[in-house]
């Protein structure tokens, strides 16, 4: 039986945990948190640091894995890639996933490449430097983390006077104590979710965002089909991009702008699979391809096979982001996914503490809606969620 390391043991990897073990494989998965809920579908687990490298590989060389794999986080891409390196096993270049874990170098090299027109963009790791570059910067601008992910830390700024604290915010909020400023794209926001194989690219699926109201931008929620009438123009830049990036292996996962006048931005690149049960669900229920099954076996060297099938399916999710309020009793959920003909995940429990929603790491929880219609299905997912937010009794 072929071993596979799972590096993230949280509530988005256990999908991939359990597909695995699905599979037949032998499922190994490190977290630094104890009480990670992936630990209990593993056959095996230990408590690991994801982002220290050495750690896990040590742990991997314990194990004599045959595979290694992280998904729907960015803090165990470099973790990942180098004890791949270091087993010559299927992964992504190190050098690359270094580059893709800077925003900065990211951006750098998708205009010298000329992927997109993005071309006002700056790199701070201390405050004092604004002094040099704020006089020459044109407004709007976005700031964010350089190696942040589910926009947290992330807004637009409008003014000189609004800038300061972004970026003390994004710094707050970066791992490397590194923050970007760049071009503010006024447009709107779609998913790209892409596997690398062979050296060929295959973008599996595009995706409609449903995001917040500025000057924060976090994600609410994803559908397929994106509506998007220029679909194929898209996956070309994006395309594009993963070759500029030299990205040489496994999943990408994209965030693209297209404005008015159809001009096509990238917003930010994921050298893994798509969270928000991008993997686990929209992509295979929207498209018929089994994304994390192609993830898992081409880890370990087995044949894969990526074939989209024309389904007139569409698909729709909303993330619980909610009222904030500490929880003293919750709704019926299996008469809500009755009711409104969904699926619900949450880990909202009698005494936790609903956050204001700034970012994904704040939401409770998803409600997937499918559907022949996608209206129906948009309808059936917001009622889900209105239902759930009105049935939660707060102190």
């Amino acid at each position: 039986m072929k071993k596979i390391l799972i590096i993230g043991a949280g509530f988005l990897q256990s999908f991939v945990i359990k597909k695995a073990k699905e599979m037949g494989y032998h499922t190994i998965t490190i977290d630094k948190n104890p009480n990670s809920i992936g630990f209990e579908y593993a056959d095996e687990y230990n408590i690991v640091d994801i982002i220290d490298q050495d750690a896990c590989l040590k742990y991997a060389l314990s194990k004599n894995i045959n595979g290694v794999i992280t998904a729907a986080t960015d803090y165990g891409v470099l973790s990942t890639a180098h004890i791949a390196q270091q087993l010559s096993l299927p992964g992504l270049d190190y050098d690359v996933a270094n580059t893709i874990k800077n925003k900065y170098m990211v951006r750098r090299t998708l205009l010298e490449s000329n992927v997109d027109d993005v071309a006002q963009y700056y790199e701070i790791s201390n405050i004092s430097e604004l002094n040099k570059i704020s006089s020459t910067m044109s407004f709007p601008v976005m700031v964010k983390p350089c190696d942040g992910s589910g926009s947290k830390g992330a807004r637009r700024v409008d003014s000189a006077i609004e800038l300061k604290e972004a970026c003390e915010e994004a710094l707050k909020s970066s791992l490397i104590g590194k923050a970007l400023i760049e071009d503010f794209i006024e447009g709107k926001e779609y998913g790209v979710e892409s596997f690398v194989y062979n050296g060929e690219v295959h973008v599996l699926g595009v995706m409609g965002k449903y995001m917040t109201s500025p000057p924060i931008y976090a994600e609410l929620g994803h559908s397929i089909p994106s509506q998007l009438d220029i679909e194929g123009k898209v996956k070309e830049v994006v395309i594009k991009a993963i070759k500029a990036l030299g990205i040489n292996f496994g999943a990408v996962n994209m965030d693209v702008l297209v404005t008015k006048d159809n001009r096509i931005c990238i917003v930010d690149v994921g050298a893994r699979m798509g969270g928000n049960l991008i993997g686990s669900h929209i992509i295979p229920v929207g498209t018929g391809i089994d994304y994390m099954g192609v993830l898992i076996r081409a880890a370990l060297r087995d044949p894969i096979e990526i074939q989209p099938r024309n389904l007139d399916t569409k698909v729709v999710t909303r993330l619980l982001a909610l009222t904030p309020g500490k929880v003293k009793g919750l709704p019926d959920f299996d008469e809500i996914k009755k009711y409104c003909q969904v699926e619900i995940f949450h880990h909202l429990k009698v005494g936790n503490e609903i956050r204001e929603y700034h970012n994904n790491l704040d939401g409770c929880g998803y409600v997937i809606s499918v559907s022949n219609d996608i209206q129906q299905a948009v309808k059936q997912a917001e009622s889900a969620k209105r239902l759930i937010d009105i049935g939660i009794i707060r102190d």
